[in-house]
């Protein structure tokens, strides 16, 4: 009696497994709600960012390094890595291709889909921008330029968005110099807007290139 019951056993097995093939297969027609009509938008806009309620600014992140570059970013571009303006600066710091080219980016399609890419590009752009500014720096920072103290943070934000040379004519002007970008933003706003931040890990370079 044993001997039948372990002979049999494989065939019961078997015939257990073999049950699971033998259902019915699941009807998976997708219902017509769910199918997809339109294509699908992709994140990858090609003019500049319209004023959106939804976003908000990025977390309080102090004074720390990390709190002026998403700061500044969040300022320049909303902090989104993929936009391009309507007059074609890139990324999230939004640089235009001759700054690129400074720091040896040629591709700018490269540049604009590697985020890592451009966090280097915005440090190494800082640093060349301290070596530039460094007596200004030195001469500057501490005083008040139209009731706005000079910072070194401040310094930095405000030649990003209009160059070195430009901050220089305006700390050397004692503020008569103050140029606007083309969306009617001042030196002296940055100046003011990024003001108190901690950049020393920032070391100036002349020449810096990625």
């Amino acid at each position: 009696m044993r001997k039948r019951i372990l002979l049999s056993s494989p065939l019961i097995m078997i015939a257990i497994f073999g049950s699971f093939g033998l259902k019915r297969p699941v009807n998976t027609t997708l219902p017509e709600t769910l199918r997809i009509k339109e294509p699908t938008a992709v994140l990858y806009p090609q003019y500049e960012i319209a004023p959106m309620p939804q976003r908000v600014a990025p977390p309080f992140l102090g004074s720390s390094y990390v709190g002026f570059k998403e700061a500044l970013a969040f300022k320049e571009s909303q902090g989104n890595y993929f936009v391009i303006n309507t007059l074609g600066y890139l990324g999230k710091y939004q640089f235009g291709i001759n700054t690129l080219q400074l720091m040896g980016v040629y591709n700018a399609s490269q540049f604009l889909n590697d985020p890592s890419l451009q966090e280097k590009v915005f440090m190494t752009n800082l640093a060349r921008n301290k070596w530039i500014l460094r007596k200004d720096i030195e001469w500057f920072v501490g005083h008040k330029i139209h009731g706005v103290e000079v910072t070194e943070s401040g310094i930095l934000a405000a030649a990003h968005l209009a160059g070195a040379g430009n901050v220089k004519k305006y700390l050397r002007s004692y503020g008569n110099y103050d140029t606007k970008d083309a969306y009617g933003t001042s030196i002296s706003e940055y100046m003011r807007k990024f003001s108190g931040y901690d950049v020393s890990r920032i070391m100036a370079r002349k020449n810096p290139r990625i």
